[in-house]
């Protein structure tokens, strides 16, 4: 007789949410004095996305909010995880915000407490004003005082409601993919800009901290979510691990190094000596980026894995995830990536749940004591309704509670793990490919903006209900 299967079963205060960002979900992108991001720049500048698709409507998630957020009530949420779109709030960048912005997201939330659900709000998810970047965008120090003044706007405007802040969204994503390969907005392919960037980034998020703190209730908790690469050496020889170092650095340690511990790795220094020489780092800056967090997001798909190679030349070579492009990884040329074996998503990404696990009990360590969350972490697959209108994706299923159960793991081996958020509530604009990749638990219909919850949605409403996993089969 087989033995049986011992259920999964979380903390009772563990928050079970769902993540979206501004520029994905909302549309409505010249509304009440909303001026243009980099993401609608980037997305109507031909050959940038898929199709030249963009986020002009995309759901339509600023019309239809009430009925979203009485669909994540239907399903048993208790968290949701959003951005603020700041050229909604403060159209400049510069200056008082338009109130008929804040008061989007002053309904947003109430709308969320009313049903029960706990509001997280993220800062910046990649949308920089587009005149901020017509100025010189991250790589320029000023953007890192203008969002310290906006986060200030948004504190005084929703600390009273919003216990959960976090200051930035991926700032790899932002600093590398948006100034360094050019895959994301605005586009730009400078090695050196690409590590400016990066320090604004760490410098924003530190300046933010302190006047979060500042004007919020002491209650209210502030973070950063990271997506930190758990990066793996193709063997054990000096050159293959000194490759995972090196890219460690560059995805890792130039983030949580300042944030979590107050300096750059030195190694980082000496990698990158050929593309800068780090004079933007000023005096201070360290100090004012490491601040005390309350909490740290990781957000996971996939882990990395590299190997040593002869230097690349110069020019358009094959980023992390395949995608032809300007390296994303400064002073990495003597870099491979390399596809790591197992089944794939349709972003052909790996599904390997270690990689969470690792990654947890890896920040574990890195910041003792420091509360966690996953902020992001889904897959994309070519979901498609049957003939009755239901969406059936138990690939989906099986990805979430392979994952699930890697947090829970990591949990009873002593991990302060609080909270999982599903990337994403729904289908939406997947930012360089459009609308063809499907990350949501919730089925759109792009023609008609019908939502249709598909099999996972059920199920990992059915986790947040009762804190136990159902199994794999059961929707």
């Amino acid at each position: 007789m087989p033995e049986p299967i011992t259920p999964v079963t979380f903390p009772p205060a563990f928050l079970w949410g769902a993540a979206t960002s501004a520029y994905q979900i909302e549309g409505a992108v010249r509304e009440g004095g909303r001026t243009p991001s980099i993401w609608d720049t980037f997305s109507h500048t031909p050959g940038r996305t898929a199709g030249g698709e963009h986020g002009d409507i995309a759901v339509d998630h600023y019309h239809r909010y009430r009925d979203d957020v009485a669909l994540m009530a239907d399903l048993g949420l208790t968290a949701y995880r959003f951005s603020v779109s700041w050229p909604r709030v403060q159209p400049t960048g510069r200056g008082p915000a338009v109130q008929v912005g804040l008061d989007f997201y002053r309904r947003l939330v109430d709308e969320l407490l009313a049903v029960g659900i706990k509001p997280a709000l993220t800062l910046y998810h990649w949308d920089l004003p587009q005149e901020l970047e017509d100025a010189g965008g991250w790589p320029e120090r000023d953007t890192a005082y203008r969002f310290a003044e906006y986060a200030q706007i948004m504190g005084e405007a929703l600390g009273d409601r919003v216990e959960q802040w976090i200051t930035l969204n991926e700032p790899w994503c932002s600093a590398f993919l948006g100034y360094g390969s050019g895959v994301h907005a605005p586009g730009r392919t400078d090695a050196a800009a690409s590590l400016k960037a990066a320090h604004h980034l760490n410098l924003a998020h530190g300046l933010a901290t302190s006047v979060l703190r500042a004007s919020m209730p002491a209650r209210n908790s502030v973070a950063v979510s990271l997506n930190s690469s758990v990066v793996r050496p193709a063997s054990q020889s000096p050159e293959d691990m000194a490759a995972a170092r090196k890219i460690d650095d560059l995805a890792n340690g130039v983030f949580h190094g300042p944030m979590l511990h107050g300096s750059y790795p030195q190694s980082l220094f000496e990698a990158t000596r050929s593309v800068t020489d780090w004079s933007f780092v000023q005096d201070g800056d360290l100090t004012l980026i490491h601040q005390p967090l309350d909490a740290l997001g990781l957000n996971y798909y996939t882990p990395t894995l590299v190997e040593a190679a002869e230097a690349a030349p110069a020019g358009p070579r094959a980023d992390g995830h395949g995608v032809s492009a300007y390296t994303p990884w400064p002073g990495a040329d003597d870099v491979a990536f390399l596809q790591t074996p197992g089944e794939r998503t349709e972003m052909g990404w790996t599904i390997d749940p270690t990689g969470l696990y690792d990654l947890i009990t890896r920040y574990t360590r890195e910041a003792p004591g420091l509360p966690l969350y996953v902020t992001e972490n889904g897959a994309a697959y070519d979901d498609k309704p049957d003939p009755e209108g239901n969406v059936h994706d138990p690939e989906r299923i099986a990805y979430l509670h392979g994952h699930l159960s890697a947090v829970r793991r990591a949990i009873a081996d002593g991990a302060d793990v609080r909270g999982y958020y599903l990337w994403s509530l729904m289908d939406n604009f997947e930012w360089a490919y459009g609308y063809e990749k499907r990350f949501g638990a919730v089925y759109v219909d792009y023609a008609t903006l019908e939502r249709t919850p598909k099999s996972s949605a059920r199920w990992y409403g059915e986790a947040a209900r009762t804190g136990v996993l159902p199994a794999v089969g059961e929707a």
